[in-house]
């Protein structure tokens, strides 16, 4: 079985990365090569295109690419159009299908003869992800990650042993997790300034240091302190708690008093910044299991340091109890974010206390938001502002990823 090229099939808030890919029965590149001897070089080229369908007709598809244009595939009877489930590496699971199976938002993956003069392909295979296989993979993946995932911030790093040590921030109070990265382990990095997941590149533990924050996903002992991990993903960002002095529609930003540097920092809000704003109810209760907590890490009132929730462990969707609490659980703040509605610019006014988590920022000193979270008052009563802005993630694992979600 041959191998493909393709290294993404598919993306979306959160892009689910798709290692070696699909392209190539023997019977595609025969057909291939026959055509392109047939034709003249100067006037068609190899070419290929990935994005998600726009538009399908009887004998064409509008896809746009992921560079942000848009291609026409061209089919004919000799098109060879193949279904692949999403996480599949080669063609041994594709089922063919027909034109008419062809659905806008569904990702694929086009190979054929590029036509110079109107820049369309003339399509030898099509390779399709459907959107509802990607919606529901991505699913199972955010699950995944909220089950048998941790998060925190970076405490040391052995390299020789690929053991990674972090500091996990909860309800609960602190923990600290070992985590076990071997060989097969999957490990990726925030680009700098970054605050897409789909920018993750593959990067070394070498590159993880000291005050990172780190999301992994993996098998945990009995007691949670270690985990044998399948994928990390690993970032440098800034937590930031404090008073929002100044909100500027024009440059869609806020400047914010930060309480842990003790200074002001001018925070932008792009097309991919998460903003939230908690009702005041629950803004209380958790304020409460802070303080019942301990405050600065201790647990008391029976509630165990922990910085991950039972599987059950969920916030309700509307305003009262957490549903799923017991006396030894710990619910999920992101999950519970993930349920709020999004929030504006608008909706933020002077002297709002909120938490974030941002990039690192540029020389300028600017920032831009990845999660920001209103109505905060009550936990940055009840806690530090540095322990109350670390319960944060700036993944987006399944967020919605993921993500996440990231990641999530």
């Amino acid at each position: 079985m041959l191998q493909l090229d393709m290294r993404y099939l598919f993306k979306g808030r959160r892009r689910l990365v798709i290692l070696a890919a699909i392209f190539a029965a023997s019977v595609v590149v025969a057909a291939f090569g026959q055509s392109t001897a047939n034709s003249s070089a100067s006037d068609v080229k190899v070419s290929r295109a990935v994005g998600t369908i726009k538009q399908v007709q009887a004998d064409s598809v509008t896809i746009t690419a992921d560079s942000g244009s848009e291609v026409t595939a061209r089919l004919s009877p000799t098109t060879r159009i193949l279904r692949v489930p999403p996480g599949e590496k080669d063609l041994k699971n594709a089922t063919p299908i027909q034109v008419k199976d062809l659905q806008p938002g569904d990702r694929v993956l086009v190979r054929g003869q590029e036509s110079v003069a109107d820049h369309s392909i003339s399509a030898l295979a099509v390779i399709v992800m459907k959107h509802a296989d990607v919606s529901a993979k991505q699913e199972r993946e955010k699950e995944d990650w909220q089950k048998r995932g941790v998060g925190g911030l970076v405490d040391s790093v052995d390299t020789a042993t690929g053991n990674i040590t972090i500091s996990s921030s909860g309800f609960g109070g602190k923990k600290m997790i070992v985590i076990h990265a071997a060989k097969d382990t999957v490990a990726r990095r925030y680009a700098t300034g970054s605050v897409k997941f789909d920018d993750a590149r593959p990067a070394p533990l070498s590159e993880i240091k000291a005050g990172d924050q780190l999301r992994a996903r993996g098998n945990k002992n009995a007691d949670g302190s270690e985990l044998t991990a399948e994928e990390i993903v690993s970032g440098t960002f800034r937590n930031i708690a404090g008073t929002i002095t100044v909100v500027d529609a024009a440059s869609n930003s806020v400047t914010v008093q930060d309480a842990i540097r003790k200074a002001p920092v001018v925070i932008k809000l792009s097309a991919d910044s998460q903003v939230k704003k908690i009702p005041p109810e629950m803004a209380q209760r958790i304020a409460m299991r802070l303080k019942g907590a301990g405050g600065e890490g201790g647990h008391a009132s029976g509630v165990p340091a922990t910085g991950s929730p039972p599987a059950n462990s969920q916030f309700p969707r509307g305003a009262g109890g957490m549903q799923g609490e017991r006396g030894n659980g710990t619910p999920d703040l992101q999950r519970f974010l993930s349920r709020l509605p999004d929030s504006k610019l608008s909706d933020l006014q002077k002297g709002d206390a909120v938490m974030i988590v941002s990039t690192e920022g540029k020389d300028s000193g600017e920032v831009t938001a990845i999660t920001m979270l209103a109505g905060v008052e009550p936990i940055l009563t009840a806690s530090s502002a540095k322990n109350a802005a670390m319960m944060l993630s700036p993944w987006t694992l399944g967020g919605s990823n993921g993500e996440a979600e990231a990641a999530q």
